[in-house]
């Protein structure tokens, strides 16, 4: 559905890349990817990795493209809606990737109805990721579907009703593979505190959690009782948990979700 299509990417940075190899990788043709950035050597990186083309100049990235992704920082999402006011045809639909940016600001600041937002992680790099993603009213059924099979690039990809759950997504999905690797980290640590080499600690928690993770979507048991069946009474889990529980484990992890939360809304209000 998407062979035809012209897709801009406003922002060169990580998702970006991760974008433009996934697309390529479903087969879409490299001339129908541009992406624009004010840094002319990572521009040329990119053409020269995957053949696609490139300028630092925005609003000529997103002329006459069917898609335009808003790929940089939130912090510069004014800058980049101003260069882009006016310059969009009228078809071409607006997808924002930038955090706390709601399609309220993007279509106020461009008077552009054709507006979508979409939360992805960074797995989506090697195409393990998940997006949440929602429409304004105005973007078709068929555009719906190309957006999805686009962020399919990165993953899998979930449609939500309504934009509220962006930002509950951004906190939970967006910032979750920081608690992952914070958690992951800190077993680390702690293995090699007891003595184990790090070589080996490292290699024995990144497998314990990517199977654990995997063993867990495969069975589609509830996690409470994955969980439970490895917490035997009396021993060595249900020592550990009770710890963990001691020291405020989910408590912490909980506020530590709603602040990412918040911080999201105030990133879309400013």
């Amino acid at each position: 559905m998407l062979n035809d299509s012209t897709i801009a990417l406003v922002g060169a940075g990580q998702m970006a890349e991760a974008i433009i190899g996934g697309l390529l990788n479903l087969g879409l043709p490299p001339k129908n990817l541009i992406a624009s950035g004010p840094r002319e050597e990572r521009l040329a990186t990119l053409t020269d990795k995957y053949g696609i083309r490139t300028t630092t100049n925005n609003a000529e990235a997103a002329d006459k493209a069917d898609f335009t992704l808003l790929t940089m920082k939130p912090q510069m999402a004014h800058e980049v809606l101003h260069d882009l006011k006016g310059k969009l045809s009228k078809n071409s639909v607006v997808i924002s990737i930038a955090a706390g940016v709601t399609m309220d600001t993007i279509h106020r600041e461009l008077s552009h109805e054709l507006v979508a937002r979409a939360m992805p992680n960074t797995p989506g790099k090697i195409n393990k990721g998940i997006t949440v993603w929602t429409t304004s009213k105005d973007v078709t059924d068929i555009q719906r579907a190309q957006i999805g099979q686009l962020l399919a690039a990165l993953g899998e990809e979930v449609y939500v009703d309504h934009e509220r759950y962006l930002d509950m997504a951004t906190a939970l999905s967006g910032t979750g593979p920081m608690y992952v690797f914070l958690f992951m980290e800190a077993l680390v640590d702690a293995g090699v505190r007891m003595g184990l080499p790090r070589y080996m600690t490292e290699r024995l928690v990144i497998q314990t959690t990517s199977g654990s993770a995997e063993y867990a979507k495969l069975t589609g048991q509830h996690l409470a009782q994955l969980r439970n069946d490895v917490t035997s009474p009396g021993g060595t889990s249900s020592e550990a948990l009770f710890q963990l529980d001691q020291a405020g484990f989910r408590t912490a992890l909980a506020k530590a979700v709603q602040a990412a939360y918040e911080r999201s809304k105030e990133l879309g209000a400013k």
